[in-house]
Protein backbone atom coordinates (compact mmCIF):
# COMPACT_ATOMS: atom_id res chain seq x y z
CA UNK A 1 0.00 0.00 0.00
CA UNK A 2 0.72 3.79 -0.96
CA UNK A 3 2.20 5.51 2.03
CA UNK A 4 1.13 8.88 2.72
CA UNK A 5 4.31 10.97 4.29
CA UNK A 6 3.79 14.38 5.49
CA UNK A 7 7.17 16.46 5.72
CA UNK A 8 7.39 20.03 7.55
CA UNK A 9 10.33 21.89 6.53
CA UNK A 10 10.77 19.85 3.57
CA UNK A 11 13.81 21.67 1.84
CA UNK A 12 16.18 20.99 4.75
CA UNK A 13 18.61 18.67 3.88
CA UNK A 14 17.89 16.16 6.64
CA UNK A 15 14.18 15.94 5.34
CA UNK A 16 14.64 15.83 2.41
CA UNK A 17 16.97 12.71 2.42
CA UNK A 18 14.32 11.20 4.19
CA UNK A 19 12.17 12.63 1.27
CA UNK A 20 13.93 10.98 -1.34
CA UNK A 21 13.77 7.25 0.63
CA UNK A 22 9.83 7.26 0.20
CA UNK A 23 9.85 8.78 -2.79
CA UNK A 24 12.28 5.93 -4.44
CA UNK A 25 9.09 3.57 -2.34
CA UNK A 26 6.96 4.88 -4.66
CA UNK A 27 4.78 7.10 -1.55
CA UNK A 28 2.60 10.24 -1.52
CA UNK A 29 4.13 13.66 -0.36
CA UNK A 30 2.90 16.21 1.12
CA UNK A 31 5.64 19.16 1.41
CA UNK A 32 5.75 22.05 3.50
CA UNK A 33 8.50 24.75 3.81
CA UNK A 34 8.81 28.71 3.27
CA UNK A 35 11.41 29.32 0.06
CA UNK A 36 9.09 28.70 -3.26
CA UNK A 37 11.98 28.15 -5.87
CA UNK A 38 14.00 25.57 -3.12
CA UNK A 39 10.32 23.88 -2.25
CA UNK A 40 9.61 23.32 -6.37
CA UNK A 41 12.77 21.93 -6.88
CA UNK A 42 12.79 19.17 -4.32
CA UNK A 43 9.22 18.05 -5.40
CA UNK A 44 10.36 18.23 -9.20
CA UNK A 45 13.08 15.87 -7.85
CA UNK A 46 10.90 13.46 -5.40
CA UNK A 47 8.89 12.65 -8.52
CA UNK A 48 11.53 11.73 -11.16
CA UNK A 49 12.73 9.72 -8.12
CA UNK A 50 9.07 7.96 -8.44
CA UNK A 51 6.70 9.06 -5.96
CA UNK A 52 3.18 8.80 -7.03
CA UNK A 53 2.45 12.70 -5.82
CA UNK A 54 3.87 14.97 -4.78
CA UNK A 55 1.68 18.42 -3.35
CA UNK A 56 3.38 21.50 -2.09
CA UNK A 57 1.97 23.79 0.73
CA UNK A 58 4.10 27.44 0.79
CA UNK A 59 4.43 28.62 4.37
CA UNK A 60 7.07 30.34 7.07
CA UNK A 61 6.56 28.19 9.81
CA UNK A 62 6.50 30.73 12.24
CA UNK A 63 3.33 31.62 11.72
CA UNK A 64 1.79 29.46 13.89
CA UNK A 65 -2.06 30.74 12.76
CA UNK A 66 -1.59 29.14 9.80
CA UNK A 67 -0.50 25.93 11.24
CA UNK A 68 -4.04 24.85 11.94
CA UNK A 69 -4.99 25.78 8.04
CA UNK A 70 -1.83 23.61 6.61
CA UNK A 71 -2.70 20.92 9.01
CA UNK A 72 -6.17 20.60 7.22
CA UNK A 73 -5.26 21.08 3.84
CA UNK A 74 -2.33 18.30 4.29
CA UNK A 75 -4.98 15.66 5.43
CA UNK A 76 -7.64 17.25 2.93
CA UNK A 77 -5.27 16.62 0.13
CA UNK A 78 -3.50 12.97 1.52
CA UNK A 79 -6.81 11.72 2.38
CA UNK A 80 -4.70 10.10 5.83
CA UNK A 81 -1.65 10.42 6.84
CA UNK A 82 0.21 7.84 7.80
CA UNK A 83 3.78 9.75 8.82
CA UNK A 84 4.62 13.11 9.61
CA UNK A 85 7.97 14.33 9.97
CA UNK A 86 8.71 17.92 11.72
CA UNK A 87 12.21 19.04 10.33
CA UNK A 88 12.55 22.56 10.17
CA UNK A 89 15.16 25.02 12.52
CA UNK A 90 17.96 27.44 12.08
CA UNK A 91 20.95 27.48 13.57
CA UNK A 92 21.73 30.60 16.21
CA UNK A 93 24.19 33.09 15.86
CA UNK A 94 25.99 32.21 19.12
CA UNK A 95 27.39 35.56 19.79
CA UNK A 96 24.44 37.62 18.98
CA UNK A 97 22.70 35.35 20.90
CA UNK A 98 24.09 36.70 23.84
CA UNK A 99 23.68 40.24 23.52
CA UNK A 100 20.46 40.67 20.99
CA UNK A 101 17.30 39.65 23.08
CA UNK A 102 15.25 40.66 20.02
CA UNK A 103 17.32 37.66 17.77
CA UNK A 104 17.21 35.25 20.90
CA UNK A 105 13.28 35.39 20.95
CA UNK A 106 13.06 34.87 17.38
CA UNK A 107 15.73 32.02 17.16
CA UNK A 108 13.76 30.70 20.42
CA UNK A 109 10.32 30.84 18.39
CA UNK A 110 11.61 29.20 15.64
CA UNK A 111 12.93 26.42 16.79
CA UNK A 112 10.75 25.61 19.90
CA UNK A 113 7.35 27.63 19.82
CA UNK A 114 7.13 27.27 16.40
CA UNK A 115 7.80 23.26 16.56
CA UNK A 116 5.85 22.90 19.30
CA UNK A 117 2.86 24.63 17.69
CA UNK A 118 2.99 22.17 15.10
CA UNK A 119 3.41 18.88 16.96
CA UNK A 120 0.29 19.86 18.81
CA UNK A 121 -1.62 20.49 15.83
CA UNK A 122 -0.74 17.51 14.07
CA UNK A 123 -1.62 15.59 16.73
CA UNK A 124 -4.87 16.61 16.93
CA UNK A 125 -5.57 15.34 13.38
CA UNK A 126 -3.52 12.46 14.11
CA UNK A 127 -5.53 11.61 17.57
CA UNK A 128 -9.18 11.87 15.33
CA UNK A 129 -7.35 9.32 12.36
CA UNK A 130 -6.48 7.12 15.17
CA UNK A 131 -3.57 5.94 14.30
CA UNK A 132 -0.07 7.05 12.76
CA UNK A 133 3.29 7.96 13.44
CA UNK A 134 4.21 11.47 13.90
CA UNK A 135 8.25 12.47 13.75
CA UNK A 136 10.05 15.41 14.97
CA UNK A 137 13.81 16.40 15.14
CA UNK A 138 15.28 17.57 18.02
CA UNK A 139 18.95 17.51 18.73
CA UNK A 140 21.19 15.83 21.06
CA UNK A 141 22.15 19.81 22.14
CA UNK A 142 18.75 19.31 24.25
CA UNK A 143 19.69 16.80 26.55
CA UNK A 144 21.73 19.65 28.51
CA UNK A 145 22.99 23.18 28.31
CA UNK A 146 26.26 23.60 27.22
CA UNK A 147 28.32 26.96 27.08
CA UNK A 148 28.72 27.15 23.47
CA UNK A 149 24.86 26.64 22.46
CA UNK A 150 22.30 26.95 25.24
CA UNK A 151 20.59 29.35 23.12
CA UNK A 152 19.50 25.99 20.59
CA UNK A 153 20.14 23.38 23.07
CA UNK A 154 17.09 25.03 25.63
CA UNK A 155 14.93 25.04 22.40
CA UNK A 156 15.31 21.95 21.79
CA UNK A 157 14.80 20.99 25.46
CA UNK A 158 11.49 22.44 24.96
CA UNK A 159 10.78 20.42 22.16
CA UNK A 160 11.89 16.87 23.67
CA UNK A 161 9.79 17.70 25.99
CA UNK A 162 6.93 18.62 25.01
CA UNK A 163 7.14 15.55 22.44
CA UNK A 164 7.36 13.07 25.76
CA UNK A 165 4.37 14.51 27.08
CA UNK A 166 2.11 14.17 23.91
CA UNK A 167 4.33 10.57 23.37
CA UNK A 168 2.72 9.76 26.80
CA UNK A 169 -1.10 11.53 25.87
CA UNK A 170 -1.20 10.16 22.68
CA UNK A 171 -0.57 6.13 22.95
CA UNK A 172 -4.01 4.95 23.82
CA UNK A 173 -5.32 6.67 20.87
CA UNK A 174 -2.97 3.97 18.90
CA UNK A 175 -0.64 7.71 17.83
CA UNK A 176 3.18 7.29 18.43
CA UNK A 177 5.43 10.06 18.68
CA UNK A 178 9.16 9.82 17.69
CA UNK A 179 11.61 12.08 18.68
CA UNK A 180 15.00 11.91 16.60
CA UNK A 181 18.23 13.36 18.28
CA UNK A 182 20.68 13.80 15.71
CA UNK A 183 24.76 14.61 16.94
CA UNK A 184 27.14 16.31 14.09
CA UNK A 185 25.43 16.57 10.46
CA UNK A 186 27.53 17.80 7.24
CA UNK A 187 24.37 20.17 6.33
CA UNK A 188 23.95 23.69 4.50
CA UNK A 189 22.85 24.46 8.19
CA UNK A 190 25.95 23.53 9.60
CA UNK A 191 28.31 24.23 6.85
CA UNK A 192 30.24 27.43 9.22
CA UNK A 193 30.95 24.85 11.70
CA UNK A 194 33.88 23.51 12.41
CA UNK A 195 32.94 19.87 13.27
CA UNK A 196 34.68 16.35 13.96
CA UNK A 197 34.68 14.15 11.04
CA UNK A 198 34.55 11.23 13.38
CA UNK A 199 31.65 12.67 14.81
CA UNK A 200 30.09 13.99 11.73
CA UNK A 201 27.22 11.92 9.94
CA UNK A 202 25.74 12.49 6.56
CA UNK A 203 22.43 13.42 5.88
CA UNK A 204 21.37 9.91 4.12
CA UNK A 205 22.80 7.89 6.97
CA UNK A 206 20.70 10.10 9.38
CA UNK A 207 17.41 9.76 7.05
CA UNK A 208 18.12 6.08 7.21
CA UNK A 209 17.67 6.10 10.89
CA UNK A 210 14.50 8.26 10.43
CA UNK A 211 12.92 6.26 8.34
CA UNK A 212 13.67 2.90 10.43
CA UNK A 213 12.73 4.75 13.66
CA UNK A 214 9.14 6.17 12.27
CA UNK A 215 8.29 2.57 10.80
CA UNK A 216 9.42 0.71 14.18
CA UNK A 217 7.57 2.95 16.46
CA UNK A 218 11.15 4.03 18.20
CA UNK A 219 10.55 6.36 21.18
CA UNK A 220 13.68 8.01 21.27
CA UNK A 221 16.02 7.78 18.94
CA UNK A 222 20.30 9.27 18.47
CA UNK A 223 21.74 9.61 15.47
CA UNK A 224 24.09 8.14 14.69
CA UNK A 225 24.11 5.84 17.62
CA UNK A 226 26.89 6.53 19.60
CA UNK A 227 25.51 9.13 20.60
CA UNK A 228 23.05 7.69 23.05
CA UNK A 229 26.28 7.11 24.83
CA UNK A 230 27.59 10.17 24.64
CA UNK A 231 25.30 11.92 25.70
CA UNK A 232 24.76 9.39 28.65
CA UNK A 233 27.91 10.31 29.66
CA UNK A 234 27.41 14.06 29.53
CA UNK A 235 24.66 13.86 31.17
CA UNK A 236 25.99 12.32 34.25
CA UNK A 237 28.87 14.68 34.86
CA UNK A 238 28.55 16.41 38.04
CA UNK A 239 27.73 20.40 37.07
CA UNK A 240 30.91 21.12 39.53
CA UNK A 241 33.44 19.54 36.99
CA UNK A 242 30.55 20.00 33.85
CA UNK A 243 30.47 23.37 33.91
CA UNK A 244 34.52 23.54 33.60
CA UNK A 245 34.80 22.12 30.47
CA UNK A 246 34.91 23.64 26.94
CA UNK A 247 31.42 22.25 25.52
Amino acid sequence: MTANILIVGATSDIAFAVARRYAQRGARLFLVARNPVKLDAVAADLRVRGASAVDVYIMDLTDTARMAMMTQTAWQTLGRVDFALIAHGTLPDVARARTDAAYLTEQFRTNAESVVVCLAELARSFQTQGDGVLAVIGSVAGDRGRASNYAYGAAKAAVHAFASGLRARLFRDGVHVVTIKPGFVATQMTARLSMPARLTAHPDAVAARIEWAMERRRNVVYTPGFWWLIMVIIRLLPEAVFKRLKL
